[in-house]
């Protein structure tokens, strides 16, 4: 059972996220019947879960070594933006949909290394950091699209939103094969193991030999890339890019990766625990949204929870 330990580390906190989801289920099994369980109802919630989870790694990675990516989302549709620029502007030619790749890809990798930068370097902490880079991307995105909705893409773009590999959403695919390949970075490198020892203690991992700059900026990247791998799992789902998409998904991402099991102070956490928690706040927000509750006070709950949970944490500590 050492490689069921190795991914599932804490049986706590797995333990209590089965808790939860077997109580939610239940709850909305009494509640909502079959409308809960339909087959409809779960292929919205597999369209939706990958975006989310892609996000989620994304920001829970920086949270690893004791930061946080706030510009995750602005990253992520600069990268849509860009991408989808050019491929409207050369419809029906592969080359240039390779490019929008290539260039989205390099945007996210521009917008990582600024943050790391910013961080590990100059010396900013990540929340001001990220904070500003997202006000500063947010803002260029606006300008250079007007405000405007980017749409028109090629059938293959438009597969991976809505296409499936036997009964299996593509999306839901990727996502999976993503988060397979985080696990294992994090949990069989060095690189990942330096990403745990400079969340639990920076100057004792730079005393040690490890170049600490150099983590955090890779960390820092990696999570770019993650948002860009969310920006076309969001150009596939709305055969659009536009500079507002996503951005009530930045709430959810934190408070997923904090109900995961990873500590907002770094050092602790792993993936499996991540994706229980987006399961278990997938469902909550489909279950609430058939019992017609207002998305606004959905984000209000999860306001809630997060700083009951983070509190909880302290109290412990």
């Amino acid at each position: 059972m050492t490689w069921l330990n190795r991914i599932i580390p804490d049986d706590r906190i797995i333990r209590l996220q089965l808790l939860i989801l077997i109580a939610v289920m239940l709850v909305f099994s009494l509640t909502l019947g079959q409308r809960f369980f339909s087959l409809g109802n779960f292929q919205s919630m597999s369209s939706q879960l990958p975006i989310l989870g892609m996000l989620a790694l994304g920001m829970g990675l920086t949270m690893l070594t004791g930061g946080i990516n706030l510009s995750i989302i602005a990253g992520a549709n600069a990268c849509s933006l860009v991408m989808a620029a050019i491929i409207v502007s050369h419809p029906g030619q592969p080359a240039f949909l390779l490019l929008a790749l290539v260039a989205g890809l390099l945007v996210a990798v521009a917008i990582g290394t600024l943050n790391g930068v910013l961080i590990s370097v100059i010396g900013v902490s990540p929340i001001l950091a990220t904070l500003g880079t997202m006000t500063l991307i947010t803002g260029l995105n606006i300008l250079l699209s007007n405000g405007d909705v980017i749409s028109g893409f090629p059938p293959v773009i438009q597969y991976i939103g809505s296409g499936d590999i036997v009964g299996i959403p593509v999306a839901m695919i990727l996502f999976l094969l993503v988060a397979a390949g985080l696990w294992v970075l994090l949990e069989h490198t060095t690189l990942g193991r330096s990403i745990y020892l400079v969340g639990s203690n920076e100057q004792a991992t730079r005393f040690s030999g490890v170049n600490t700059h150099r983590v955090q900026i890779a960390v820092y990247i990696l999570s770019a890339l993650l948002g860009w791998g969310a920006a076309i799992l969001m150009m596939a789902k709305f055969n659009s890019a536009k500079a507002g998409y996503g951005e009530s998904y930045l709430l959810v991402t934190i408070l997923a990766s904090v109900l995961g099991g990873i500590n907002p102070d770094g050092g602790f956490g792993r993936i499996i625990g991540l994706i229980l928690a987006l399961v278990v706040l997938q469902l909550l927000e489909s279950g609430l949204n058939l019992l017609g509750v207002s998305s606004y006070l959905t984000m209000a709950l999860w306001g809630g929870v997060l700083i009951l949970f983070i509190a909880l944490q302290n109290r412990k500590a």
